[in-house]
């Protein structure tokens, strides 16, 4: 870079450390873009290191976080790369984020910028985590610090179970076990990209829940959630009578005829296709052979892991802090179920809850209609296993969602509550399919989150890696949700939400 550059991004930074209050925000997005890109360092960031460096001396510790923020973001561009220049430059200066970590009052914000800048040097893991117990850290962003500045061990590898936080995780012998089978399964390239996979995840929660700190304040933290007891996550026994009353919308996914009900499943009344039920749960994912019934369902169905129980108590919560920019509690479940009561309005034929998840909001579902009328519909067996074992009366469906095996025009309504982003790619086809499968007047009501419209927030955002999902989290812009929705024949009757939430409803044209 040449000299005019350098002063250049000099007096960026000066501009920022000295403009009014009112203008910090749009000199800070000036800087950030200067020096970094979308995730990746510009021809100005080697050099703009020892200035943003020096201006943690001449600035207060509300902008101090800010540099310290950018500084990380900068070390973390050349990710996994540890001796990358931009990284080995930022690094050059750990003595001064060291004695900056160790300085009394400087505040939970700049002690959680310092936190995820740190979480870049694990060749310093020793010192650095010994500077952070010495300010009584909350345990969560102290776990998140000792992961990140942990190394891979290809002989004992620790994958997994470190969202929110690795401290939220206590393991039965039972998962650790289910832990060990799929890891021992992977080959050293899988282990790799896993351990890549989970770090990310941790960097981008802690980088999320950092820069809301230094932008608004300490973050309003909920009480921590404890997990309920493993015996809860079974599902009551139930058969195919719990689904009498929804044969007439249910389609089977080969043929796309009715079903009826047979002995210990659903049977295609066209090509005869047979689909076991087993504790209130229809798998329409594959018809059953002669061998592979009933009985093999069961025993799938007691070898599910508990990750339903754990989601709804401590994940999901988590979750919508980082995705919807929930830090300071905008959004609580209360504000969640009203708009669900307030929302829902079916007309003739049942009501799905596609992608119910654990079945927190198909309780609410359940009381806003009548369980009665309810299908809850999900892709995983441990989250329908969870809600069959908190709503008895609810039968649920093992389906997808692009695909979904109704029948065109059966359903009076459909929810899909916090789960579009969980299938980002086929969201305009399960979009297409609700218009399909809907009656003219019923509702369609969503709760999912848009991108951010700030670069450094988005990055956070992106950076939680689904379980099985291939790169980051991806989110929507409005406009896109608004085009599938005409697309399919429905049309948006109300939306809203704060910070990067959606809050929707659209109606099927008459």
């Amino acid at each position: 870079m040449n000299a005019a550059t350098a002063h250049a991004t000099d007096a960026l930074v000066d501009a920022f450390v000295d403009a009014a209050p009112e203008r910090a925000a749009h000199h800070y997005r000036l800087l950030v873009e200067t020096v970094w890109d979308d995730g990746e360092p510009t021809a100005s960031a080697l050099d703009a290191v020892p200035a943003l460096v020096a201006a943690l001396d001449r600035t207060g510790r509300e902008r101090r976080g800010h540099l310290v923020i950018l500084l990380g973001l900068l070390a973390e561009s050349e990710h996994p790369t540890p001796a990358g220049p931009v990284t080995r430059a930022v690094r050059a200066h750990l003595d001064r984020y060291l004695r900056l970590l160790r300085t009394d009052g400087i505040g939970v914000p700049l002690t959680l910028a310092l936190f995820y800048l740190l979480s870049h040097f694990p060749a310093d893991r020793d010192e650095i985590l010994a500077a952070a117990s010495g300010r009584e850290p909350d345990p969560a962003d102290l776990s998140r610090l000792d992961r990140a500045l942990s190394e891979l061990d290809p002989h004992r590898p620790r994958l997994g179970r470190v969202w929110p936080s690795p401290s939220a995780w206590t393991l039965n012998e039972d998962e650790r076990a289910f832990d060990e089978s799929w890891v021992k399964a992977l080959s050293p390239q899988q282990l790799l990209t896993a351990w890549d996979n989970d770090t990310r995840t941790v960097l981008g929660c802690t980088g999320a829940r950092a820069y809301w700190a230094v932008c608004h304040g300490d973050p309003s933290d909920a009480p921590a959630a404890a997990v309920p007891d493993r015996a809860r996550a079974t599902a009551p026994a139930a058969g195919p009578e719990l689904f009498a009353a929804h044969t007439g919308a249910l389609r089977c996914p080969v043929c796309d005829k009715e079903l009826e009900a047979g002995e210990g499943r659903l049977t295609c009344t066209g090509c005869a296709a047979a689909y076991p039920v087993a504790g209130g749960i229809l798998d329409l994912t594959a018809p059953a052979g002669e061998e592979t019934g009933v009985d093999d369902f069961l025993e799938k169905l007691s070898q599910v892991p508990s990750m339903g129980l754990f989601y709804e108590a401590v994940a999901r919560p988590s979750f919508l802090r980082v995705a919807g920019s929930n830090w300071g509690g905008d959004v609580t479940p209360a504000d969640e179920d009203r708009y669900i009561a307030e929302h829902v309005a079916p007309v003739e034929g049942p009501v799905v809850d596609l992608a119910a998840g654990a079945g927190r909001w198909t309780a609410v579902v359940a009381e806003a209609v009548g369980a009665d009328r309810l299908l809850a519909v999900d892709s995983s067996l441990p989250m329908l296993n969870v809600l069959r074992g908190r709503l008895p009366d609810v039968p649920a469906v093992l389906a997808g969602a692009s695909d979904l095996p109704f029948a065109d025009d059966s359903v009076g309504a459909v929810v899909c509550w916090n789960a579009l982003q969980a299938f980002y790619d086929e969201t305009p086809a399960a979009i297409a399919e609700v218009g399909r499968i809907l009656r003219p007047g019923g509702t369609f009501t969503v709760m999912t989150f848009r991108r951010s419209e700030d670069p450094v927030y988005r990055h956070f955002q992106t950076a939680h890696r689904f379980p099985q999902h291939e790169g980051g989290l991806r989110l929507f812009e409005p406009e896109d949700l608004k085009r599938w929705l005409t697309g399919a024949g429905l049309t948006v009757r109300e939306e809203s939400g704060p910070g990067t939430f959606v809050f929707l409803t659209a109606v099927k044209d008459a």
